[in-house]
């Protein structure tokens, strides 16, 4: 593959899951909705990727932005917790911050990533465990290159995401969201057959 068309593939692939973990932080507000309409909206590839973007396009372009915040609200917060609980260790172990937890924060010690200042959750939240794979992709942390990303993705986000995608495209609360759930899954398997190609 030529460079350039590496350089845009990369970015792509960080863009995808930058969006996911902005998403699965904190509900998306009336403009942020706006934009993924109108982002995603040409017409879709006849690709499980395009498909999941026309998909997300449609719910976003139909979403009404308080009736989503309450989704996201049943969904990850509820009154004593939410239908889903978005975190790497409950999903590898049934329980909160366990081994999954201090291993990723051994990682980011090694890439020199912090969570945000002010910032509640668990690092092994969903949504920061995207937003990080992203920035590896992009080069936000550095010239940490290809390899630090697949290896964050393999030890981080292999072991469990596709599962918490399906929940969430499945989840009983999930409108918006399930397209959301829709193209994380999707993006998660094209990441899992991408590592399956030889180098």
């Amino acid at each position: 593959m030529e460079t350039g068309t590496q350089d845009r593939v990369q970015a792509d692939r960080a863009g995808l899951f930058a969006v996911l973990g902005r998403l699965l932080a904190a509900p998306p507000d009336a403009a942020l909705l706006e934009r993924l309409g109108a982002a995603l909206s040409r017409p879709p590839e006849a690709t499980p990727l395009g498909r999941a973007c026309a998909g997300l396009a449609a719910a976003a372009g139909a979403a009404d932005p308080a009736r989503v915040e309450r989704e996201y609200f049943e969904l990850f917060i509820g009154l004593g917790r939410g239908e889903l609980l978005p975190y790497a260790s409950y999903y590898l172990t049934g329980f909160l911050h366990e081994r999954p937890l201090a291993e990723l924060r051994g990682t980011l010690r090694r890439l020199g990533v912090a969570r945000a200042p002010g910032v509640a959750e668990p690092e092994d939240h969903i949504a920061f465990l995207c937003e990080t794979f992203a920035g590896l992709l992009s080069g936000a942390f550095g010239a940490q290159g290809e390899a630090a990303a697949g290896d964050f993705f393999a030890r981080h986000l292999r072991p469990w995401a596709a599962r918490f995608f399906a929940d969430l495209e499945g989840a009983r609360a999930a409108r918006f969201y399930r397209a959301v759930g829709a193209l994380g899954r999707t993006a998660i398997e094209i990441e899992l057959a991408a590592a399956e190609l030889p180098a």
